[in-house]
């Protein structure tokens, strides 16, 4: 139990709720879609094994970035399971393995577009963490293999469980996620410099300087939130109109803080693995998640 126990935490559990937390949002917000769809036991379970799909496929996800980190996280985080010789190289191969074929085949037993837009999140994972392309090296293009993923994709596939994909509304609710993530996901590269910089990665405080860096990112906590009242006002966002277009304009006040945050003082970015910016983005993320599947249930 106790090798379980570390196998468990490797994966880093806390990580795990979001992309859960997404499909199951990304069901419900299909499921009060215009024209809302009729409750029945097939739609809980294809949401309920697309949360655990979205759970699977990003504890894969974590720990193949952390085999190919390897080098970095003996600098940076020394305490992890890798570098500090809790779990071998090889259990961590065996542990992403198996966690990217199950998730697969709980997304095939959904419908072939859940398992489209899992194949293809798969594959920008890999392409984020391991050699050849590596874009976890290329600043921008880094931001952008997490966004895509993490935040279009995530919560396309949690509306593919109910409904077809082939409507602007997902791709618009995506489009908030991921552009959310585009800038968001930067706040963890201010801690890693030191480890990045000795192995090649030009993450965006490395290529632009802490400061400048800090600046970029801040209106990606702003603006894609903007995007939820100006969704209601083209009649592309069908929930309810009043709880999508306060909770947007709310949302970027949030955001707005937190942008504060980075700019004030972004030095202390670089001191701590957990900073108050990187915890905030955790939790936005996790509102929005609620808010969608709220206003589109009310």
């Amino acid at each position: 139990m106790s090798r379980i126990s570390i196998y468990l935490k490797f994966l880093r559990p806390f990580t795990l709720f979001p992309p859960a937390i997404g499909m199951i949002s990304g069901g419900i917000t299909a499921f009060g879609a215009y024209p809302k769809s009729e409750f029945s036991f097939s739609i809980v379970m294809n949401i309920a094994l697309g949360s655990l799909m979205a759970a699977l496929l990003n504890g894969a996800s974590n720990a193949l970035n952390q085999i190919y980190d390897l080098e970095i996280d003996k600098i940076n985080k020394p305490h992890r399971y890798l570098p500090s010789g809790k779990i071998s190289t090889k259990e961590a191969w065996i542990i992403a393995a198996i966690l990217f074929i199950i998730s697969l085949i709980i997304a095939g037993l959904v419908n072939w577009q859940c398992f489209t837009m899992a194949a293809i999140a798969t594959v920008m994972t890999y392409f984020y963490s391991a050699p050849p392309l590596r874009t976890k090296r290329l600043g921008i293009v880094a931001n952008i293999t997490i966004a895509i993923p993490r935040g279009v994709l995530l919560k396309v596939c949690g509306w593919s469980t109910v409904k077809t994909i082939y409507k602007y509304e997902p791709w618009l609710i995506g489009l908030v996620f991921g552009l959310f993530l585009l800038g968001a996901t930067s706040t963890k590269d201010f801690s890693d410099i030191k480890g990045d910089k000795a192995n090649g990665c030009m993450t965006l405080p490395i290529k632009y300087g802490v400061g400048r860096a800090a600046w970029m990112i801040a209106g990606f906590f702003i603006f894609p939130f903007l995007l939820m009242p100006w969704g209601v006002t083209k009649g592309i966002l069908t929930g309810n109109p009043y709880v999508l277009s306060i909770a947007g304009y709310g949302l970027s006040a949030w955001g707005l803080y937190v942008a504060a945050l980075l700019v004030r003082k972004p030095e202390e970015l670089t001191t701590s693995e957990n900073h108050i910016a990187w915890r905030h983005m955790y939790l936005m993320m996790m509102a929005t998640q609620v808010i969608f599947a709220v206003a589109y249930l009310v």
